[in-house]
């Protein structure tokens, strides 16, 4: 018996990263998985690869009318959500002056709203013992230049998790955030940075990082799986920090 035997799990923006590495855990744990991605063609290649242990749907995490939809064919093909774990996101790193308003939006139209949306829309199908995990970032907590909208929208993102942890109390549904520092997944690759400075990036955040190695998908899958279980049955409104100890540093 896996920790999410008989679960149904639903994971945004699961098709590369944290969220196909969690989407390959929870299955092997036992729970019957579903993963959204916007990419055709991300879509394509998780269908591929998980053709065996999930369903892959293609829906714009950030497009109110495709969240809607995703979930009412949830509700219509399984009844219930067990675990929905909010991870899409996009990370789009430049100066201030340098940030155009369609930058800002567009980051906070998937990084904030579109969680929101989802969390929303979901509501009818979380039910007593339901888990909720929000991926935010290290960066919710510490500045980094460059990174000042992608970190407005993180920090608005776990005050959006804190609130609805209370609400939803009452319902016998956990809501807690995963709070990962610099992890090597795609998302390194779609910043927005030069080859050069993503490699300084790197090498800076390492240096960084009290235990010497930027973070694998694997390891916020495993803290997700941890806050999904029953492990974490009496935790909620908790940020979940992995980080290899850089917040604490």
């Amino acid at each position: 018996m896996g920790k999410l035997s008989g679960k149904v799990a639903v994971i945004t923006g699961g098709t590369t990263g944290i969220g196909l590495a969690t989407a390959r855990l929870f299955a092997a744990e036992g729970a019957k998985v579903i993963v959204t991605g916007r990419n055709p063609d991300t879509v394509a290649a998780a269908r591929k690869e998980l053709s065996r242990v999930a369903e892959v749907v293609q829906s714009d995490a950030g497009d109110s009318a495709q969240v809607r939809k995703l979930f009412e064919d949830i509700g219509r093909a399984h009844g219930r959500i067990d675990v929905l774990f909010l991870n899409a996101g996009i990370a789009k790193f430049a100066p201030l002056a340098d940030s155009e308003e369609e930058l800002f939006d567009h980051t906070i139209q998937v990084n904030l709203k579109g969680p929101f949306l989802a969390l929303r829309a979901a509501l009818p199908l979380l039910g007593k013992g339901a888990s909720v995990i929000v991926n935010t970032s290290v960066v919710s907590e510490r500045a980094f230049a460059g990174a000042a909208v992608y970190s407005a929208s993180k920090a608005g993102l776990a005050a959006l998790a804190r609130g609805a942890a209370i609400e939803l109390a009452a319902r016998g549904v956990r809501v807690n955030v995963v709070r990962p520092g610099p992890i090597t997944t795609p998302i390194l690759e779609k910043m927005g940075l030069s080859a050069e400075a993503r490699d300084a990036f790197v090498q800076g955040a390492t240096e960084r990082i009290p235990l010497g190695r930027i973070g694998a998908a694997v390891d916020v899958a495993q803290a997700a799986l941890f806050l999904a279980s029953d492990d974490a049955a009496f935790v909620t409104g908790h940020e979940l920090s992995v980080d290899g100890g850089l917040l604490a540093a």
